[in-house]
């Protein structure tokens, strides 16, 4: 039990750490589905259910405390992305960057190839950047406006989002997710990123095919062209829109990123940068834009979906967000110390012969983690360290424990609505896991696809010591 000094460990009987699981998701799912509950509430209520049980087995209330707080700790880097990336939204809308790409956007992309095309867009920024959030709460934002403009359905649109900035954060070599399962899995980085070209490449295609033929049916969704000027001319009535300078901001974060600098210091310049232009070239009072930093206004187009579009970000923006993190976080430290989902996952892993098995195993291990713990990163390194000694003595490469932990964590964090990575899209994107996640296809598709051409023999890499 890493970091916590505790005198002895405890673990629930496999009987116990069941019915914890169990009541723990019966919680949540009634609350959620079946009577309504707000998810904050539910998820408090789910952590009181495990507080109770692992006092049950015999931790006191200060050990369990320390379980909360180690789980919230482990997760601080994604909290403070969460407060960066509130103002790296508003900081973007008052510089203009959002509408300037709003802008230029709308005649740019057809109603036809806008799903296909989206799909390619944060794909590139997002293996560029090695960050789902920064590509989310940028070029996401901008695909949401023009998407809702065209009359194309935002669930729709925003799976689409979510497919592309899930790619690049998967396959990127700065992508944190990435570096971490390598490193976890005590593989190197491009062998891990070898290893998952088999599956992701083939997936990737056969979501771009579904874009391709399922947005040829909004081709008639082509805005008149008296309706782009209209929204065209009321952004210009609100800012000054030369490309090249309100595009400054997103070029930095992205060039930084490149670069290998942290995504926190890649955010603060883009901040810096935004707040500079708006001050200078948009000629905005300096307080009301320091102000935005914390909550932004609606913009002032005249045209409410943009200027609702262009209301968003800022740090209180992200409240929901964190709270909801912090409260699933903590649950996921008292699942993860007392060690009921250990017991549970080592029960399964020893009844485990075939490699087809293991490998569909590693990836629902990965989705009970992230549905148990609320944090992709924490499911990463724990099933790294309960599947390791299994794939070493079946002779399986660690590259493919890698690969199977990711597409069990990395892809489906979007799909839960309690995660860090669900509630950041939710409250950024503005539609929830429960509504986009059966337009998120990439993340849908690829671990199927994953365990379809394990059992045919497909990327089961040789074992490397």
């Amino acid at each position: 039990m890493e970091n916590i000094p505790f005198p002895k460990r405890k673990l629930p009987l496999i009987g116990h750490a069941l019915m914890c699981l169990v009541g723990v998701f019966s919680l949540i799912f009634l609350g959620l589905f079946v009577y309504g509950i707000n998810l904050h509430i539910a998820i408090f209520l789910a952590v009181i259910w495990a507080c109770g049980q692992a006092r049950w087995i015999g931790y006191s209330l200060d050990e369990i405390r320390l379980m909360m707080n180690d789980g919230i700790a482990k997760a601080l880097p994604a909290i403070y992305i969460f407060l960066l990336i509130g103002t790296v939204i508003a900081s973007f809308m008052q510089s203009g960057t959002i509408a300037s790409l709003l802008y230029h956007g709308i005649d740019w992309l057809s109603p036809s190839w806008f799903l296909a095309a989206g799909l390619i867009l944060c794909s590139f920024m997002s293996v560029a950047t090695g960050t789902s959030w920064g590509t989310v709460g940028t070029i996401g934002v901008v695909l949401v406006g023009i998407g809702e403009a065209m009359t194309i359905p935002l669930p729709l649109v925003v799976g689409m989002i979510v497919s592309g900035a899930t790619f690049g954060d998967k396959l990127s070599p700065i992508s944190d997710t990435t570096n971490l399962a390598a490193m976890s899995a005590g593989t190197s980085l491009y062998r891990h990123i070898g290893a998952m070209l088999y599956t992701t490449v083939p997936t990737f295609i056969i979501v771009l095919v579904i874009f391709v033929v399922w947005g040829m049916q909004y081709e008639s969704h082509a805005l008149p062209a008296d309706q782009i000027n209209t929204i065209r001319n009321a952004l210009l009535s609100a800012y000054r829109l030369d490309f090249w300078i309100t595009i400054l901001p997103l070029l930095l974060m992205f060039t930084l990123s490149i670069k290998r600098y942290s995504a926190e210091m890649s955010m603060l310049c883009g901040v810096i940068t935004a707040v500079l232009i708006a001050v200078s070239y948009q000629e905005k009072n300096p307080i009301d834009v320091m102000n935005a930093l914390w909550l932004n206004s609606p913009g002032q187009t005249g045209i409410e979906s943009i200027d609702a579009l262009l209301g968003r970000g800022g740090i209180y923006s992200m409240a929901w967000t964190l709270l909801l993190s912090i409260l699933a976080l903590a649950l996921g430290g008292v699942l993860h110390h007392a060690g009921f989902l250990e017991v549970l996952v080592k029960d399964v892993i020893k009844h485990i012969q075939r490699a087809g098995t293991l490998v569909a195993t590693t990836i629902l291990s990965g989705l009970l983690g992230n549905m148990a713990m609320g944090e992709a990163y924490i499911s990463i390194i724990l099933n790294c360290q309960l599947f390791k000694p299994v794939y070493q003595q079946q002779k399986i490469d660690r590259a493919v424990l890698s690969r199977s932990i990711e597409e069990g964590s990395t892809l489906t964090a979007a799909l839960i609505p309690w995660t860090t990575t669900g509630t950041f899209y939710a409250a950024t994107l503005g539609v929830s896991p429960l509504d986009y996640g059966a337009y998120a296809f990439l993340n849908l598709l690829n671990p199927l696809i994953s365990i379809i051409m394990v059992a045919f023999g497909i990327g089961l890499l040789q074992y490397k010591k």
